[in-house]
Protein backbone atom coordinates (compact mmCIF):
# COMPACT_ATOMS: atom_id res chain seq x y z
CA UNK A 1 0.00 0.00 0.00
CA UNK A 2 2.42 2.17 0.83
CA UNK A 3 5.24 1.66 -1.58
CA UNK A 4 8.34 1.13 1.18
CA UNK A 5 11.33 2.85 -0.55
CA UNK A 6 14.91 1.89 0.65
CA UNK A 7 16.34 5.86 1.24
CA UNK A 8 20.22 5.87 1.88
CA UNK A 9 19.69 9.60 3.43
CA UNK A 10 17.57 11.16 5.41
CA UNK A 11 17.21 13.90 3.19
CA UNK A 12 16.14 11.25 0.32
CA UNK A 13 13.67 9.59 3.00
CA UNK A 14 12.02 13.34 3.35
CA UNK A 15 11.76 13.89 -0.76
CA UNK A 16 9.86 10.45 -0.68
CA UNK A 17 7.38 11.19 1.54
CA UNK A 18 6.77 15.00 0.02
CA UNK A 19 6.78 12.93 -3.33
CA UNK A 20 4.23 10.69 -1.82
CA UNK A 21 2.11 13.21 -0.62
CA UNK A 22 2.40 12.13 3.30
CA UNK A 23 4.62 14.62 4.70
CA UNK A 24 2.92 18.12 4.02
CA UNK A 25 3.66 20.65 6.59
CA UNK A 26 6.66 22.48 7.13
CA UNK A 27 6.40 21.65 11.27
CA UNK A 28 6.53 17.96 10.23
CA UNK A 29 9.19 18.44 8.34
CA UNK A 30 11.35 20.10 10.46
CA UNK A 31 11.00 17.51 12.98
CA UNK A 32 11.67 14.59 10.84
CA UNK A 33 15.00 16.75 9.80
CA UNK A 34 16.14 17.06 13.40
CA UNK A 35 15.12 13.92 14.94
CA UNK A 36 17.73 11.41 14.75
CA UNK A 37 16.34 8.11 14.15
CA UNK A 38 19.21 6.46 14.12
CA UNK A 39 19.21 7.39 17.74
CA UNK A 40 16.18 5.53 17.96
CA UNK A 41 17.16 2.28 16.90
CA UNK A 42 19.13 -0.69 17.99
CA UNK A 43 23.15 -0.38 17.33
CA UNK A 44 23.43 -3.16 14.82
CA UNK A 45 19.91 -1.26 12.77
CA UNK A 46 21.77 1.85 12.39
CA UNK A 47 22.38 1.80 8.94
CA UNK A 48 18.77 1.06 8.00
CA UNK A 49 17.66 4.17 10.41
CA UNK A 50 16.11 5.75 6.72
CA UNK A 51 14.61 3.03 5.26
CA UNK A 52 11.01 3.64 4.87
CA UNK A 53 10.24 0.73 6.85
CA UNK A 54 9.62 -0.52 10.31
CA UNK A 55 12.40 -2.21 12.58
CA UNK A 56 12.52 -4.27 15.65
CA UNK A 57 13.47 -3.15 18.57
CA UNK A 58 13.25 -4.83 22.04
CA UNK A 59 10.45 -6.70 23.74
CA UNK A 60 9.42 -8.23 19.88
CA UNK A 61 8.43 -4.52 19.46
CA UNK A 62 9.37 -2.51 16.52
CA UNK A 63 9.75 1.09 15.84
CA UNK A 64 7.07 2.70 13.22
CA UNK A 65 7.98 3.32 9.54
CA UNK A 66 8.87 7.18 9.39
CA UNK A 67 5.90 7.26 6.69
CA UNK A 68 3.12 6.27 9.32
CA UNK A 69 5.25 8.10 11.99
CA UNK A 70 4.76 11.29 9.36
CA UNK A 71 0.71 10.34 8.60
CA UNK A 72 -0.08 10.18 12.59
CA UNK A 73 1.76 13.46 13.51
CA UNK A 74 0.12 15.06 10.35
CA UNK A 75 -3.55 13.93 11.17
CA UNK A 76 -2.72 15.11 14.74
CA UNK A 77 -2.33 18.46 13.55
CA UNK A 78 -0.02 19.50 16.55
CA UNK A 79 0.93 22.95 17.18
CA UNK A 80 3.55 24.36 19.76
CA UNK A 81 2.17 24.31 23.27
CA UNK A 82 -0.03 21.49 22.75
CA UNK A 83 0.02 19.07 25.99
CA UNK A 84 0.62 15.15 23.87
CA UNK A 85 -0.06 12.17 25.43
CA UNK A 86 1.44 9.24 23.73
CA UNK A 87 0.15 5.49 24.54
CA UNK A 88 3.36 3.25 23.40
CA UNK A 89 6.70 5.21 23.86
CA UNK A 90 8.44 1.97 22.05
CA UNK A 91 12.23 3.47 21.46
CA UNK A 92 10.77 7.11 22.19
CA UNK A 93 11.38 8.12 18.54
CA UNK A 94 7.57 9.14 17.47
CA UNK A 95 7.43 11.24 21.53
CA UNK A 96 10.67 12.91 20.42
CA UNK A 97 8.97 13.98 16.76
CA UNK A 98 5.93 15.12 18.84
CA UNK A 99 8.19 16.99 20.96
CA UNK A 100 10.05 18.73 18.54
CA UNK A 101 7.04 20.03 17.20
CA UNK A 102 5.13 21.22 20.43
CA UNK A 103 7.83 22.09 22.38
CA UNK A 104 10.62 23.81 19.96
CA UNK A 105 13.97 24.61 21.74
CA UNK A 106 13.88 28.64 22.46
CA UNK A 107 9.94 28.24 22.24
CA UNK A 108 8.12 30.86 24.53
CA UNK A 109 5.10 28.53 24.71
CA UNK A 110 6.42 25.29 25.13
CA UNK A 111 4.23 22.04 25.22
CA UNK A 112 5.41 18.57 26.48
CA UNK A 113 4.85 15.23 25.53
CA UNK A 114 3.76 12.55 28.25
CA UNK A 115 4.61 8.85 26.55
CA UNK A 116 3.28 5.73 28.63
CA UNK A 117 5.45 2.30 27.92
CA UNK A 118 4.10 -1.24 29.28
CA UNK A 119 6.81 -2.92 28.35
CA UNK A 120 9.51 -2.84 30.73
CA UNK A 121 12.77 -3.55 28.78
CA UNK A 122 11.66 -0.78 26.51
CA UNK A 123 11.65 1.51 29.20
CA UNK A 124 15.36 2.14 29.93
CA UNK A 125 15.88 1.57 26.29
CA UNK A 126 13.70 4.57 25.44
CA UNK A 127 14.71 7.02 28.05
CA UNK A 128 18.22 6.52 27.14
CA UNK A 129 17.73 7.25 23.63
CA UNK A 130 15.63 10.43 24.90
CA UNK A 131 18.43 11.33 27.15
CA UNK A 132 21.28 11.23 24.24
CA UNK A 133 19.40 12.90 21.27
CA UNK A 134 18.30 16.11 23.72
CA UNK A 135 14.32 15.58 24.64
CA UNK A 136 14.71 14.10 28.38
CA UNK A 137 13.16 18.01 28.90
CA UNK A 138 10.46 17.76 26.81
CA UNK A 139 9.07 14.20 26.68
CA UNK A 140 8.12 12.48 30.08
CA UNK A 141 8.53 8.81 29.96
CA UNK A 142 6.36 6.55 32.34
CA UNK A 143 6.35 2.78 32.61
CA UNK A 144 2.68 2.02 32.63
CA UNK A 145 -0.63 0.65 31.45
CA UNK A 146 -0.97 3.23 28.83
CA UNK A 147 -4.55 2.46 28.14
CA UNK A 148 -5.35 4.38 31.37
CA UNK A 149 -3.84 7.59 30.47
CA UNK A 150 -2.16 9.66 33.06
CA UNK A 151 -5.20 11.15 34.91
CA UNK A 152 -2.33 12.83 36.94
CA UNK A 153 -1.81 15.29 33.96
CA UNK A 154 -4.69 15.46 31.56
CA UNK A 155 -6.61 17.14 29.97
CA UNK A 156 -4.86 16.49 27.05
CA UNK A 157 -4.87 18.36 23.69
CA UNK A 158 -3.56 15.46 21.57
CA UNK A 159 -3.90 11.74 21.64
CA UNK A 160 -1.34 9.56 19.90
CA UNK A 161 -1.94 5.72 20.25
CA UNK A 162 0.65 3.21 19.07
CA UNK A 163 -0.65 0.06 19.14
CA UNK A 164 -3.94 -1.39 17.93
CA UNK A 165 -6.87 -1.72 20.42
CA UNK A 166 -10.16 -3.23 20.01
CA UNK A 167 -11.63 -0.13 20.76
CA UNK A 168 -11.07 2.92 22.17
CA UNK A 169 -10.48 3.13 25.87
CA UNK A 170 -12.48 4.90 28.07
CA UNK A 171 -10.11 6.56 30.05
CA UNK A 172 -8.41 8.16 26.77
CA UNK A 173 -11.46 9.97 25.64
CA UNK A 174 -11.63 11.37 29.43
CA UNK A 175 -8.75 12.48 29.08
CA UNK A 176 -9.12 14.48 25.85
CA UNK A 177 -9.78 17.88 26.01
CA UNK A 178 -12.85 19.11 24.51
CA UNK A 179 -11.87 20.43 20.62
CA UNK A 180 -8.84 17.47 21.16
CA UNK A 181 -8.10 15.10 18.75
CA UNK A 182 -6.60 10.88 18.92
CA UNK A 183 -5.68 9.07 16.56
CA UNK A 184 -5.59 5.51 17.40
CA UNK A 185 -5.77 1.96 15.42
CA UNK A 186 -8.59 -0.11 16.07
CA UNK A 187 -8.27 -3.76 15.27
CA UNK A 188 -7.82 -7.61 16.60
CA UNK A 189 -4.59 -8.79 16.82
CA UNK A 190 -3.41 -10.87 13.56
CA UNK A 191 -6.49 -9.00 11.36
CA UNK A 192 -7.22 -5.74 9.74
CA UNK A 193 -7.04 -3.15 11.52
CA UNK A 194 -7.96 0.41 11.08
CA UNK A 195 -6.64 4.15 11.62
CA UNK A 196 -9.08 6.12 13.11
CA UNK A 197 -9.00 9.86 14.09
CA UNK A 198 -11.12 10.90 16.67
CA UNK A 199 -12.38 14.32 17.49
CA UNK A 200 -13.84 15.54 20.82
CA UNK A 201 -16.75 18.17 20.73
CA UNK A 202 -17.28 20.84 22.67
CA UNK A 203 -20.14 18.65 24.13
CA UNK A 204 -18.06 15.26 24.68
CA UNK A 205 -19.36 13.45 21.84
CA UNK A 206 -16.91 12.21 19.48
CA UNK A 207 -16.96 11.96 16.06
CA UNK A 208 -14.90 9.37 14.10
CA UNK A 209 -12.99 9.60 11.41
CA UNK A 210 -11.43 6.43 9.51
CA UNK A 211 -8.22 7.28 7.45
CA UNK A 212 -7.42 3.66 5.91
CA UNK A 213 -5.59 -0.02 6.84
CA UNK A 214 -2.48 -0.10 9.01
CA UNK A 215 -0.72 -2.92 10.95
CA UNK A 216 0.34 -2.03 14.49
CA UNK A 217 1.58 -4.34 17.31
CA UNK A 218 -1.43 -5.29 19.62
CA UNK A 219 -2.37 -2.66 23.02
CA UNK A 220 -1.64 -5.13 25.47
CA UNK A 221 -3.15 -3.90 29.63
CA UNK A 222 -6.62 -3.33 30.78
CA UNK A 223 -8.38 -2.42 27.67
CA UNK A 224 -5.69 -3.87 25.28
CA UNK A 225 -5.94 -7.63 23.54
CA UNK A 226 -4.59 -8.81 26.94
CA UNK A 227 -2.46 -8.21 29.89
CA UNK A 228 1.21 -8.51 29.95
Amino acid sequence: MFGFRRSSSKEQLIANLKRMGYLKSKSVERALNLVPREEFVLPQMRSDAYRDTPLPILGGQTISAPHMCVIMCELLRLQEGHRVLEVGAGSGYHAALCAEIVAPEGSNNPGHVYTVEIVSSLVGFARKNLERAGYADRVTLIEGDGGRGLPEYAPFDRILVTAAAPDIPPPLVEQLRPGGIMVIPLGWRGFYQELFIVEKKSDSALRKQRWGGVAFVPLTGEFGHYAL
